[in-house]
């Protein structure tokens, strides 16, 4: 059972050439199999998380673990961390020209699973995965994310979980700009991969909608780069009823 570990992670990010904290010790544990939501409000440290978890080199990190199996996640390249198994889906998904997204989808699967599919086989499978995300089998002929619109740009990103099945995925506000269609397409994609059970979820969001949808086993509250809440699919209910200002202020008096 793959397991990631986040220990006393402690963040910055440089502001105005000055080192700036943004997490400030986020324990946190993710087994496969496992849901979790992580909500906040904007500026709370929650895409920071998923980027520092990512290998993005914009964030510093200047104290903490974070593991995968037992292994140093921090030691690892970028490309080494999703050969390990940690797989982001991005906010901003960014544009790829000259790049087709079946070579793309290819060429990564290639490279976590070690030997290329073959052809024929490789068709099919992409295909299937693309028909139950609702995507025009033309879309795989199309330069990754050049022209996509924001479902089509997050359909994509869930094609890609689906195909790779990581041991980890991290959702990055996978839920922004999608209408309601769209989003119970993406819904139901990231459920099929967790019903397998080998695959463990942290979901980035500050709206629950996409809550109603994908119904989570942990719930955890940011503010101000800490945790400071934990529950059930309840605790996403409460947020829905009453907001966040009372642990915004909770937070600020502490």
């Amino acid at each position: 059972m793959a397991t990631l570990e986040i220990r006393d992670l402690h963040v910055t990010v440089e502001t105005d050439g000055a080192p700036r904290e943004i997490l400030r010790g986020v324990d946190l544990t993710v087994r496969a199999g496992e849901t979790h939501a992580i909500m906040g409000p904007n500026g709370s440290g929650k895409s920071t998380l998923a980027y520092s978890i990512a290998g993005h080199p914009k964030y510093t990190v200047t104290g903490g673990t974070v593991t995968l199996d037992g292994e140093d996640v921090l030691a690892m390249s970028v490309d080494a961390r999703a050969r390990a198994g940690i797989f982001l889906a991005m906010q901003y998904p960014v544009e790829v020209p000259g790049v087709s997204v079946s070579n793309f989808l290819r060429t990564s699967v290639t490279a976590i699973r070690g030997e290329a599919p073959k052809l024929r086989n490789w068709i099919k499978e992409m295909r299937t995965a693309m028909d139950a995300l609702s995507m025009d089998p033309a879309f795989a002929e199309r330069n990754v994310n050049e022209g996509f619109s924001g479902g089509e740009k997050k359909r994509h990103e869930i094609l890609q979980m689906e195909l790779l099945r990581p041991k980890i995925a991290v959702l990055d506000e996978t839920d922004s700009g999608l209408d309601i269609d769209a989003l119970k397409v993406v819904s139901e994609g990231v459920n099929r991969v967790a019903a397998t059970g080998e695959v463990g979820t942290l979901l980035i969001t500050h709206y629950t909608r996409i809550l109603r949808y994908i119904r989570p086993d942990f719930v955890h509250v940011f503010v101000d780069g800490r945790i400071v809440a934990e529950g059930g699919a309840e605790l996403a209910d409460q947020l829905e009823a009453q907001g966040y200002d009372v642990y915004v202020k909770a937070a600020a008096s502490a």
